[in-house]
């Protein structure tokens, strides 16, 4: 690992070439919402699956602007962002923290509060999006319905069941609470494993509410462990702990980064699904490094075991100082409009694969924007 002040020099070229490419996506491709490159291109004709990918953009901007000031992405920031608005009520995707909680309006509303201007009704779309995601709770089999279907439960609801949370925890609503805390537990007891690896998806009986069996849609088999579940369930329980200070959510993040840090490369970056054939696994996925960079540092600040802290910490760094090198940073690739090259969306599909992904670049953004400021304040 390179010395902290030359680390700090190399996050702050990274965060000016991805400020750089977050700006030539709105000079040239105007009120387009990317969600994955084609050839390192943004704009094309690929298929999507489904629409969760809005927030990055602008959730981008706004970390850019915590730590720039640039008033043109503040106000890029806010206008992308209104533009999404209408998606609060949106009842087809669980994907309301992605858009509304990590991305836009949160952030919007934490500006306006550092400023010492609070703008309320920033704050009530960030509630509003989490009752209505809160709507899509299965009452037998205790879960968030994913966008699939009323039986599926994904590990990805993990990362916006925080904006459930939220909601409840401003409006003091039990209710909500118990719900969002329910469907942690289900997705604690049905998805993740006692070697602290996940599954993609969980299948569930609608009559009864019995949890059937693990499967997947973007792993390679049900029971194998595909890395960005992993990150979302690293990064998701971690966060749910910083909200409910639930040690079992603590306990179920930490056994996922003990995972993760034991079966990934000395790098840091791991393969798109850890039981893949060896061939396959040759193919990385630099979106899930980046998610669990991000949910390392987390953990390194809030595990109660100061070696614990020490070894995610360290753990972090070394996840982006293999991130910002050729190998993944697009920061010397002529002509590649991403930030971050190697990321898979979807690979059954042949979406996406091998590419800049939005999400990548999102956590991947967000974890550069954290550290900096952490080492920075450290001083």
């Amino acid at each position: 690992m390179q010395n902290e002040q030359a680390f700090i020099a190399q996050l702050n070229k990274t965060l000016q070439f991805a400020a750089s490419q977050v700006r030539g996506i709105v000079e040239t491709y105007p009120g387009f919402f990317p969600m994955y490159t084609a050839k390192g291109k943004w704009k094309h004709a690929g298929e999507s699956w489904t629409n969760w990918c809005e927030g990055f953009l602008p959730g981008m901007m706004w970390h850019i602007y915590d730590r720039t000031s640039d008033p043109w992405f503040r106000k890029t920031a806010e206008d992308y962002s209104r533009k999404i608005e209408p998606r609060k009520d949106d009842r087809n995707v669980h994907d309301l923290g992605f858009l509304f909680f990590h991305g836009t309006y949160k952030r919007w509303y934490e500006a306006t509060v550092r400023e010492g201007k609070p703008d309320a009704a920033l704050q009530q779309v960030v509630i509003h999006a989490g009752r209505t995601l809160a709507l899509r709770f299965k009452e037998k089999g205790q879960y968030l319905r994913s966008f699939i279907s009323d039986e599926s439960l994904f590990i990805d609801i993990m990362m916006n069941v925080p904006v459930i949370f939220y909601a409840a925890l401003q409006t003091n609503d039990k209710a909500l609470y118990r719900l969002a805390t329910q469907h942690c537990l289900t997705t604690r007891r049905t998805l993740l494993r006692g070697d602290g690896s996940a599954s993609h998806e969980g299948i569930f009986d609608l009559t009864t509410g019995e949890f059937l069996r693990q499967t997947t849609h973007q792993g390679y088999r049900g029971d194998s462990c595909w890395s960005r579940g992993l990150a979302w369930a690293l990064y998701g329980f971690g966060t749910v702990y910083t909200q409910t200070q639930d040690a079992r959510f603590l306990q179920s993040a930490q056994a996922c980064a003990d995972f993760y840090l034991s079966h990934t490369p000395d790098h840091g970056v791991p393969p798109w699904d850890y039981d893949a054939p060896a061939d396959s696994r040759k193919q990385p996925d630099s979106s899930a490094a980046a998610i669990a960079a991000m949910g390392l540092w987390q953990l390194s600040k809030i595990s109660g075991d100061c070696t614990r802290r020490r070894l995610y910490r360290q753990y972090a760094m070394t996840i982006l100082s293999s991130l910002m090198t050729d190998a993944y940073l697009a920061i010397n690739t002529p002509g590649w409009e991403g930030i971050l090259k190697r990321g898979v969306y979807h690979i059954h599909k042949g979406l996406g694969v091998d590419e800049s992904v939005m999400w990548g670049e999102y956590f991947f953004v967000e974890a550069v924007s954290t550290v900096l400021a952490d080492l920075q304040a450290s001083k």
